[in-house]
């Protein structure tokens, strides 16, 4: 059913949205209508059930948001999808502006930015950014050969980077996934790690495999890691490659030494792309080593094809309690 047959009217302070089949309508209200709570709450509007409509009561704009949210959630629901709390709250955060909507250069593989909505497919589900700031920089994942993520905890940046190019490998854009990280512990010291070298630096590995795994059946997972096609490996294994085809993952870059990063960035090879993530306020390197993100901001910020994108605790999509521990730590940095 087309988004046309969901009927809106307005007059005065309250808007009326009429649904097609109250079945879907029941969907998008959700269990007691916690749904629309959440909505309520949110905007600061009232939500009233009346058939196979939903009266809204509030201000203009209140009434403006829920008017494009509430089309867009029963519109997932005539798709076969699930409407949960977590696409309620990120149709709330966002705002599809009209840069959005016009196709950025890139060509054919850009198509899925028509429209001002970003799905990424892979093997076992679909991604979409949960924030503007996300949009932005999944498109900026596409248009650039060369893109950084830089901010707290929880904001999805090496999650969609993942997923981005688990998107672009089983499609033949690339050849290879490789992703990497420096093998820096998180202030404590682990000692001597036992076994050979892939399970010594497994440990310090595992948060890109619980993200591949979101994406990819384990069993074919398992098979691409085997035939080299995709690569997770410490950041001072690829000292003297060159990665071409490829589709280049570096995570926890704040923990990369200013030599460890121009190292990395030089390994560039033709028809590859590099994306670089991390958390300024969550540096591990020893007192006195300065962190090789914040030179490469510097000196790399005026370059063409190269991107920054930086989110904040507005963009947390982890869970809402990250997002106010990361205000508090804020609040209390000198």
């Amino acid at each position: 059913m087309a988004d046309d047959a969901v009927l809106i009217t307005s007059v005065q302070n309250e808007t009326r949205i009429e649904f097609p089949e109250n079945r879907l309508l029941a969907g998008l209200c959700g269990e007691f209508d916690r749904n629309l709570t959440t909505i309520e709450t949110d905007l600061s509007l009232q939500i009233v059930r009346r058939g196979n409509q939903l009266l809204l009561i509030g201000d203009e704009d209140s009434r403006a948001r829920a008017g494009s949210i509430l089309p867009a959630l029963y519109n997932r629901l005539e798709q076969g999808r699930s409407v949960q709390t977590a696409d309620i709250l990120a149709e709330l955060r966002m705002h599809v502006t009209k840069d959005m909507t016009a196709e950025p250069s890139g060509g054919k593989q850009l198509e899925m930015f028509r429209g001002g909505k970003i799905e990424i497919k892979t093997r076992k589900k679909l991604i979409e950014p949960r924030t503007e700031a996300q949009h932005a920089y999944v498109q900026a994942l596409f248009k650039n050969q060369m893109a950084f993520g830089i901010g707290p905890a929880g904001t999805g940046k090496t999650y969609l980077a993942v997923a981005v190019g688990v998107s672009m490998f089983i499609t033949g854009q690339v050849d290879k996934i490789i992703l990497s990280r420096p093998a820096v512990e998180a202030g404590e010291r682990l000692g001597f790690l036992p076994g050979d070298m892939k399970e010594k630096v497994d440990p310090y590995m595992q948060p890109l495999y619980d993200a591949l795994n979101d994406f990819l059946p384990v069993k074919q997972m398992t098979k691409l890691i085997e035939d080299k096609a995709i690569e997770i490996a410490p950041l001072a294994f690829m000292r003297g490659r060159t990665l071409a085809n490829a589709f280049v993952v570096l995570d926890e870059a704040q923990n990369a030494t200013s030599m460890q990063m121009k190292m990395f960035l030089t390994r560039l090879g033709e028809g590859s792309r590099m994306v670089i993530t991390g958390d300024r306020t969550q540096i591990d390197l020893p007192r006195g080593v300065k962190s090789g993100l914040a030179d490469a901001e510097r000196l790399l910020a005026s370059i063409p094809k190269i991107s920054f994108s930086h989110f904040t605790s507005k963009d947390v999509v982890r869970h809402p309690l990250v997002a106010a521990i990361v205000d508090a730590y804020d609040a209390d940095t000198p």
